[in-house]
This record gives structure tokens, C-alpha cells and sequence, in this order.
């Protein structure tokens, strides 16, 4: 019982690191973001959190899997719901863009991508989360034109894929906090491609 206190402790301490190093990163961006800032956000040293992740690296790496895998359980309950397939995919568009220019999900992203080419377990971790999104999409699009919602799609993953591409270069325009494109412009955007590329019967 003792372990498995302490096992249940130590995720405690783990998930409260990872939602304080987001929340630090949305205030006050990536780059100010180090350990003994985090350390002194949550009051502990930054050998406590190195004890934990072992690296900045991998600390940042299990912040964005964290929330990743809060997004992968909204995902799921879209997917379970009993709504036509065009809500889904619109609901699944509000869930994939930023919430605006300081997301720090998109942060962390932008990050993981500038070093995935260079990181083989980076990457690896990048094909991991990029896949959820694309087997959930690739459902709602193979549902919605089994019952006749969507026009037919030659080849479902390739759409799916040309989809989440065009999604994240909105999202980044928005993280990047360019002209012309907030999360309300980038979710216009996105519902007018998807009309062209999936469009109703």
C-alpha cells in the first residue's frame, strides 16, 4: 500500500510539474521557461523536477504528450457522440487550432517540430500524437460519407492528412500571432477549405 501511495504521489507531483510549466509558458513564452523558474513557480528546486524528467527536453516533450492526452480523451467523446458528420468535423477543428497567439500546446509543437529531424525519439513522439489525429479524422470523414454526408473521397488518409496540413499552417499563423489571422479568422479559414475538400452532399 506504501508504493502504491508513493507511485500515486509521484504522478500527482508529475502532472502538477506539467500543468505549471504550461501555464508558464503561456504567460510568459517558451524560450523564458527553465528550471529554475519552474522550480520556483511550484516551490521546490529544480534537481526535484530533473529527478522527474531528466531533462528540459523531456520535460517539455511529456507537457505536450500531457496535454495531448486531455485533447485525445475530448477527441474521443466527439467521436461517441450522436451528432451528423459535419458537426464532428467542425467541433474537431475548434479542438485542433490554438486558442490563440500564446497557446502553449502550439508552442511546444513549433518546438517539437524544429527538433524532430535531429531526435529520433522526438520524432517518434511526433508520429505517435500526429496519428491520434489523423485515425479520428480519417473516421468522421469515412463516416460521414458512409452516411451520406460528405461527398466520396477517393482516398480518406490522404485527405485526412491534406487537412491537418492546411490546419497546421493556420496554427501556426496564429501562434505566431501574424496579421490577419486570430483563432476566430483561422477557424473561418478552415471551415471554408474544408467545404471545398469535403464538401456536403
Amino acid at each position: 500500500m506504501a508504493g502504491a501511495a508513493r507511485r500515486r504521489s509521484g504522478l500527482v507531483a508529475q502532472d502538477r510539474m506539467l500543468e505549471e510549466a504550461m501555464a508558464a509558458i503561456a504567460e510568459d513564452g517558451l524560450a523564458a521557461l527553465t528550471m529554475s523558474a519552474l522550480a520556483d513557480r511550484l516551490g521546490t528546486s529544480g534537481g526535484h523536477i530533473l529527478y522527474y524528467f531528466g531533462s528540459k527536453d523531456l520535460l517539455l516533450l511529456e507537457a505536450l504528450r500531457w496535454s495531448e492526452a486531455a485533447l485525445g480523451e475530448e477527441r474521443a467523446a466527439l467521436l461517441a457522440r450522436r451528432t451528423a458528420a459535419e458537426r464532428k468535423l467542425d467541433q474537431f477543428l475548434e479542438l485542433y487550432l490554438p486558442r490563440g497567439a500564446r497557446d502553449p500546446r502550439w508552442m511546444l509543437w513549433i518546438e517539437l517540430w524544429a527538433r524532430a529531424p535531429a531526435n529520433e525519439p522526438l520524432r517518434r513522439a511526433q508520429e505517435e500524437m500526429d496519428r491520434g489525429w489523423q485515425d479520428d479524422l480519417e473516421r468522421i470523414l469515412t463516416a460521414g460519407v458512409a452516411r451520406g454526408r460528405f461527398a466520396p473521397v477517393a482516398d480518406v488518409a490522404a485527405r485526412a492528412s491534406e487537412l491537418l496540413a492546411l490546419l497546421d499552417g493556420l496554427s501556426t499563423r496564429v501562434v505566431l500571432g501574424q496579421r490577419g489571422t486570430d483563432r476566430r479568422q483561422a477557424l473561418s479559414a478552415a471551415c471554408s477549405a474544408v467545404e471545398r475538400l469535403v464538401p456536403p452532399l
